[in-house]
């Protein structure tokens, strides 16, 4: 038992270090090419298409559109396939997600280059290998209203 174990180590130590090395190859690549845009963090992106609409805050709920796709071009995630666009608070998905998103206007579209760091990490997810570096196009539709408090029950 003690050396499958070690073995089921190895293997995933192995993974970490090729997924590293070929996200950062795959970023180097796209950071060169031209219209993308690098951020501090170290999150790519490139503007498909310019929003003119409101930009939301890491408290906004938002409505949007995307599709994910692992480097090789495996797809693991897509509002289309579900036909509707899905509905998220900006500051509970992952750190590259929340950056894009506060950059964007309402109604743009872009895609979006998520190193490992400001993806899932190591860690990964059933469907996206650990230390996986992450391709999303997404479309911002809305902003959605901050719903007003409930008023007070008349006693």
């Amino acid at each position: 038992q003690q050396v499958q174990q070690q073995k089921r180590q190895e293997i995933r130590q192995k993974q970490l270090e090729e997924n590293s090395g070929e996200g950062q190859a795959f970023l180097d690549k796209k950071a060169a090419e031209e219209g993308v845009v690098k951020t501090e963090s170290g999150l790519q992106y490139k503007v498909i298409t310019e929003g003119t609409g409101e930009m939301p805050k890491a408290e906004s709920q938002v409505k949007v559109h995307y599709k994910g796709t692992l480097i090789d071009g495996t797809e693991f995630d897509s509002s289309h396939k579900r036909g509707q666009p899905a509905t998220f608070r900006v500051n509970q998905l992952i750190p590259g997600w929340i950056e894009a998103l506060q950059l964007m206007k309402e109604g743009a579209k872009w895609e979006i280059y998520v190193p490992a760091e400001l993806g899932y990490g190591a860690g990964g997810t059933p469907n996206i290998p650990p230390n996986s570096t992450l391709i999303f196009e997404m479309e911002l539709l809305e902003i959605l209203p901050e719903k007003a408090p409930a008023a007070p029950a008349e006693k």
